[in-house]
């Protein structure tokens, strides 16, 4: 028989005054979560390959301190280490994960050596199995496609080469800047899910470092690796300004993807003619909408050739921005607006994925590792994987109904510390949670 979760602080009169107890159920049902979602998440991480020959700590022990680093918010290594010298904090760790945990030096030392691919593939393996037990599926594009954001972030910067692998950036002053930048295909969802599906870093060919020409060239290889993780599924891309030219398109139709891309006006200039010249022709083309959210009209033109491919054009104004799209995807007055939806969702990639990564607790951009940019690719592997269980957690509609009235999330996950560090995990009901048939439902 399944059940629904019942927090134990549902019935008191406010959440604040409960606070104590939904900080407790909230610690109990990570594992829970990981457990739902990710029945294989252990097997899966005991496979990674671990080449030490002596190991006071098991590949997966040392794997999951790395990710519990990032699933706790706790921005730095020091952090968690200081958090590691708390006897109650290690003891209720362990009744969560069934693991030790490591120092984080002794993490350090095997992330600088462990080969990143290992960690993006155990990503994928956590991602597949989202997708296998459909728990996506209902937000799908037109029910059928999902939906992927491509957009770049930089991770670390340094005023003097931390590597041979570094980008370059001249100063109109003569300073360079040196850094790493990576390209994500992220899974975008409406109801704020932002999930890593494939990561390419974008890394020095000896040349100064221009943002188009490094990013198409890191989309070609990001679009080899998302075909190999995801061969059958549907995928429609999203991709901002960059991506309107003939590379980006042959990219899609290689791949039998689908696209729906931002168009600036002068870019495609071929495209914004034929779309004069259609316009007055398709003037049946137009629809205003209006939801509890915003009010929109939208503007298509169809059937316009460019380079041999068949593009649409979609033009949506709201009440603050205008946005202009062109997708390979087939127009008429029941797909616009939706179609149109999915493409602004390309911002999701930004804001409930790299922005909330750099801030909040997760603080992408610190360096997590100083001199092995190996490790500091495997620590951002662990930081997607920390920040895809997270999400799941937010999203279910247990926890919403309490940031609903106004409880943060960053003042649970602080309070979560504290009850780790303080109070005492329950191993029964933690067993009992386990045993039940109890089913996280997202919002």
């Amino acid at each position: 028989m399944s059940h629904s979760i019942t927090l134990k602080g549902k019935d008191t009169k406010t959440p604040k005054e409960n606070v104590k107890n939904i900080v407790k159920d909230l610690a109990h049902f990570i594992p829970k979560t990981i457990k739902q979602f990710f029945p294989l998440f252990r097997q899966h991480l005991e496979k990674i390959e671990d080449s030490r020959k002596k190991t006071d700590y098991a590949i997966e022990e040392i794997i999951m301190g790395a990710i519990s680093l990032f699933l706790f918010k706790l921005g730095s290594r020091n952090s968690f280490n200081n958090y590691r010298l708390d006897e109650e904090f290690t003891q209720n760790y362990k009744a969560l994960f069934d693991m030790r945990l490591p120092h984080q030096d002794t993490i350090n030392d095997l992330l600088r050596k462990l080969p990143p691919i290992e960690l993006e593939e155990f990503k994928v393996s956590m991602v597949r199995e989202l997708l296998e037990k459909k728990t996506l599926h209902k937000w799908r594009l037109i029910g059928k496609y999902f939906v992927v954001a491509i957009d770049g972030t930089g991770v670390n910067s340094y005023t003097e080469r931390h590597c041979d692998k570094c980008l370059v950036r001249t100063h109109k002053s003569g300073k360079k800047t040196y850094f790493h930048n990576v390209l994500e295909a992220k899974l975008v969802l409406p109801n704020g899910l932002s999930i890593s599906l494939a990561t390419e870093w974008i890394e020095n060919d000896n040349l100064e470092y221009d943002k188009q020409d490094c990013e198409l060239k890191a989309f070609k290889r990001l679009s080899l690796k998302l075909k190999k993780h995801f061969p059958r599924l549907p995928i429609c891309i999203v991709g901002d300004g960059l991506y309107p030219n003939k590379t980006a398109f042959d990219i899609c139709e290689q791949n039998n993807w689908e696209y729906i891309i931002s168009l600036k006006e002068g870019n495609l200039s071929s495209v914004w003619e034929e779309v004069g010249l259609l316009l007055p022709i398709q003037k049946e083309n137009i629809m205003k909408v209006t939801t509890k959210e915003e009010k929109t009209t939208h503007q298509w033109v169809t059937d316009i050739d460019y380079k041999g491919y068949d593009l649409n054009w979609i033009k949506t104004e709201t009440a603050e921005k205008k946005y202009v799209f062109v997708t390979s995807l087939q127009l008429n007055k029941k797909t616009v607006a939706q179609i149109s939806f999915y493409g602004r969702l390309r911002w999701k990639i930004e804001n409930e994925g790299f922005n909330e990564q750099k801030n909040n607790g997760y603080e992408l951009k610190h360096k997590y590792s100083e001199v092995s940019l190996r490790a500091s690719k495997n620590y951002y592997q662990t930081l997607q994987i920390a920040h895809m269980i997270n999400q799941l957690i937010v999203h279910g509609k247990n926890l919403k109904q309490y940031l609903k009235k106004k409880i943060t999330i960053k003042f649970l996950w602080t309070e979560l510390l504290s009850f780790l560090k303080y109070s005492s995990v329950d191993g029964d009901y933690l067993k009992l949670l386990f045993k039940t048939r109890i089913q996280i439902r997202l919002e």
